[in-house]
């Protein structure tokens, strides 16, 4: 198929034509497939079904630094926990604490916390949005009534020549959001340096604060991975620890319901967090963090488990990414990411087409994420970027959504173009 601006008008209404008797054959199948969040498929779920088994009436609930996991206490998480974490993350365990299930619930309270101890009473506050992004750092950033700015994302990271000057002129700004590694959605890893100028940040806001949410920190699903600079080794370089707080959980390594969550931080931010938590519980679950040390024994255990998420994940970026090419890759009327690891591909379609290629997916059966979803305000500029989850339906389901979704595409792109 050629290039649909190399078509004239005739040859473009006959083309779409073909494609809507399609798009009813797929309709008149009564579909019901979902891409829309980045869930782990039940293959992945399978993967982790021997963490059930780390805790039996044998087992020995005493850790290093608990006398009984089954009790209260533990404010900071269990040591060997915090030490599997800092394993993870390249920090001090003195730096890390291990929270409940969801690294999302430690960034909302580490907001909360900023915002009752540190930021409060300061009038109107505003916060960095990379975008395309995370939605729900979108939402809690607007929870909190925060004004939200957008910082278009490069192919290295934020557009850091906007954030250097953004933070350096005003004092009201009180933070960026980051996925350094396999960016919610596009894949992107920071480029080492732009770690090292957000390390090197001169914020007029002395306290300015970078969510530094490691959600794919080693999620890889190529076999050529990338790798990311250690923020915190860069951050000392400079004397800025207290700059940043990093997150990561094993919400997709085992169970999303029932994984385990962490953050790092400097000795200051942990005591101004302790401060806070100290009211809000008498410590997390430390069965749970017990079952995943009992099970994975060590961080090179970690590794060798996202082997065999590597190995179910792998086919399904691929077929998504081989279907775009296949079915868009010479028409001229979309753009998408291929990366090393992560849960998302981000595809850019023609511009003021994403909301009618969602709405045309949904009638056909094919749940996606809300086009907007990825901008602050769920206000996509150029209503173009749509966000592709793989991971969650059946191989041969996500292999018919994905036609079904290049279809839409196609269809949008003409319909604008024969106006």
């Amino acid at each position: 198929m050629p290039n649909y601006s190399s078509m004239d008008k005739n040859a473009l209404c006959k083309e779409l034509e073909k494609l809507q008797g399609y798009y009813e054959n797929y309709k008149a199948q009564g579909l019901s497939l979902n891409m829309a969040r980045g869930k782990p498929g039940s293959a992945q779920l399978d993967i982790s079904n021997d963490l059930l088994y780390a805790l039996t009436p044998e087992t020995n609930f005493k850790t290093s630094d608990c006398p009984d996991c089954r009790n209260y206490g533990g404010l900071e998480g269990i040591a060997e926990a915090r030490q599997l974490f800092a394993d993870m993350l390249g920090v001090d365990m003195k730096n890390v604490m291990v929270g409940g299930n969801s690294s999302l619930n430690m960034m909302f309270d580490t907001i909360a916390c900023m915002m009752e101890n540190v930021w409060g009473n300061q009038g109107k506050l505003k916060f960095l949005c990379p975008a395309p992004g995370y939605d729900r750092h979108f939402g809690i950033t607007q929870y909190f009534n925060i004004e939200m700015i957008t910082v278009p994302m490069t192919s290295t990271g934020p557009d850091m020549d906007m954030v250097e000057k953004l933070v350096s002129e005003d004092s009201s700004i009180k933070g960026i959001w980051c996925v350094p590694k396999y960016s919610n959605p596009q894949g992107i890893t920071y480029s080492d340096e732009t770690v090292r100028r957000f390390a090197a940040l001169k914020p007029a806001a002395k306290d300015f604060r970078i969510m530094w949410d490691n959600a794919y920190i080693i999620h890889d699903v190529s076999d050529t991975p990338d790798t990311l600079l250690n923020i915190f080794d860069e951050l000392k370089k400079n004397g800025k620890e207290d700059m940043a707080f990093e997150f990561c959980s094993t919400s997709k390594i085992t169970f999303p319901g029932a994984g385990v969550a962490a953050l790092a931080a400097s000795e200051n931010n942990l005591a101004l967090l302790k401060k806070r938590y100290n009211f809000q519980t008498i410590g997390y679950d430390k069965l749970n963090m017990l079952r995943h040390v009992n099970y994975f024994k060590s961080f090179d255990g970690v590794l060798a488990h996202m082997q065999k998420h590597k190995a179910v994940l792998q086919p399904r970026f691929n077929m998504v990414t081989d279907t775009l090419e296949r079915e868009l890759g010479n028409l001229g009327i979309a753009q998408w990411t291929k990366p090393n690891g992560g849960y998302f591909v981000s595809v850019d379609v023609m511009d003021g087409c994403a909301k009618r290629v969602v709405a045309l997916c949904k009638e056909a059966g094919v749940v996606l994420t809300g086009a907007g979803a990825t901008y602050p305000y769920g206000k996509d500029p150029k209503d173009s970027n749509i966000r592709v989850a793989p991971t969650y339906p059946p191989v041969d389901e996500l292999e018919t959504a994905m036609n079904i979704f290049c279809v839409c595409v196609k269809i949008a792109a003409l319909e604008k173009l024969v106006k």
